[in-house]
């Protein structure tokens, strides 16, 4: 019998298999890796666009974004074109009369160079620092009391939220008429029992102290929150705990502080905000008439005051802008340090243990 020659070239016509392969592709049929991950990408972004178009035609889409029209309107006119306007201004020279001109970084270079502006940024930082936990605490303290009113909370929630209302100018002069150092009600009350009281409005070791008892007036906003956050505990957290023998105060700093710790951090940021930002009392009280400016001194000068006055007193617009946008970044840097530093201490429901 003959044996089959192994070595024989195949038959005519014939292709030879690719090593590794049943067959042999043809040249420009191969995929490449990314080939695949990027139609799928195509694909999907066609699917999402049929759906975006799909959606306008349901009349409740329609209707949702016509109620959002008047915010969205506001934002991009109120806030996001004032915004990339000041971005503008803050690379050049301008007085609101003249145009402006292109001086590039000279104004950001100056925020450097003046001495104000690290002044009225630790005078805000330490206004900050006195007056955020100060009416945390004392807005859950009185969060706290209205828990066990009872039927009168409805009553004393209204009587806490009603000074919110009241105008920050009045706030303002309510300081000069309360902390006169000669016969303000303050002094006169210390005085009553035996204590000399300082010199709030003049001493500059006092001025900011007295600003933030000031503020102190409109804790109403943050009462309410907290308020809110304490009624939405689980009361049965609490019967387990005094089954097993927890007494109030470990109660409420194991059982209470992180239920409402979302609450908590939600009105830390709100207030940090505010504190870095403000302005009307300071500058009606120290800095908003001839008579009032006779008191005033480095130590009243916050941040937003010291732009005001080089926006509108001084007519220096491109500074002033470089300034807003230096307060953004300050605000903007501490808020994400708050927010990444949460993640250790906030509690939301539904948190995996």
């Amino acid at each position: 019998m003959a044996v089959p020659d192994k070595t024989a070239s195949p038959p005519s016509g014939a292709e030879p298999a690719a090593a590794g392969h049943g067959t042999a592709k043809a040249p420009g049929t191969e995929r490449t890796p990314h080939a695949r991950p990027a139609a799928d990408r195509a694909a999907g972004r066609r699917e999402r666009a049929r759906r975006w178009r799909a959606s306008w035609r349901r009349r409740e889409t329609r209707a949702a974004y016509g109620f959002l029209s008047p915010w969205i309107f506001g934002f991009v006119v109120l806030t996001a074109g004032p915004m990339l306007a000041t971005l503008y201004l803050s690379f050049t020279n301008y007085d609101g009369i003249t145009a402006p001109q292109g001086v590039g970084t000279a104004n950001y270079q100056q925020l450097f160079e003046d001495p104000a502006v690290a002044k009225s940024l630790m005078n805000t930082l330490l206004f900050t620092v006195l007056r955020v936990p100060l009416s945390m605490a004392i807005a859950l303290a009185l969060a706290v009391l209205l828990v066990r009113v009872g039927r009168a909370t409805g009553l004393f929630r209204t009587l806490f939220y009603l000074p919110v209302m009241t105008p920050s100018v009045a706030v303002g002069i309510l300081f000069l008429l309360l902390f006169n150092g000669n016969v303000g009600l303050i002094n006169t009350v210390l005085g009553s029992v035996g204590i000399d009281g300082p010199s709030w409005t003049t001493d500059g070791d006092w001025i900011k102290p007295g600003l933030v008892l000031t503020q102190l007036w409109s804790v109403g906003s943050t009462v309410i929150i907290y308020l809110a956050a304490l009624k939405n505990v689980p009361q049965d957290l609490y019967e387990a705990a005094e089954i097993d023998g927890v007494g109030r105060w470990q109660a409420f700093v194991h059982v209470t502080l992180p239920q409402i710790s979302g609450a908590l951090f939600f009105t830390l940021i709100v207030n940090t905000i505010a504190s870095l930002q403000t302005f009307t009392e300071a500058y009606t009280a120290f800095f908003g008439s001839a008579n009032s400016q006779t008191y005033s001194n480095d130590a009243a000068l916050f941040y937003v005051v010291h732009l005001f006055q080089q926006a509108f007193q001084y007519m220096h617009l491109g500074y002033a802008s470089a300034l807003a946008w230096l307060l953004f970044l300050v605000i903007l840097v501490i808020t994400l340090l708050q927010a990444k530093f949460s993640k250790r201490f906030v509690y939301y429901e539904g948190d995996q243990p």
